[in-house]
């Protein structure tokens, strides 16, 4: 999965992602950082995307 690929998320992520980007950007946050914030909190509170499936490797 390429870095930024945001496949495993469920729509719920997605939503809550857009929300706090949202916020950020009515307090004058650029649109780009919004987004990397948002994602950031998204992590921080899910611990990641939470649709199943591994990494994709066979090690």
């Amino acid at each position: 999965m390429p870095q930024g690929d945001k496949d495993k998320y469920t729509d719920k992520q997605e939503r809550k992602a857009d929300h706090i980007a949202e916020g950020y950007e009515k307090k004058g946050v650029s649109e780009k950082e919004a987004e990397r914030r948002a994602w950031a909190t998204v992590n921080k509170q899910d611990g990641g995307g939470n649709k199943p499936g591994g990494s994709g490797r066979d090690d």
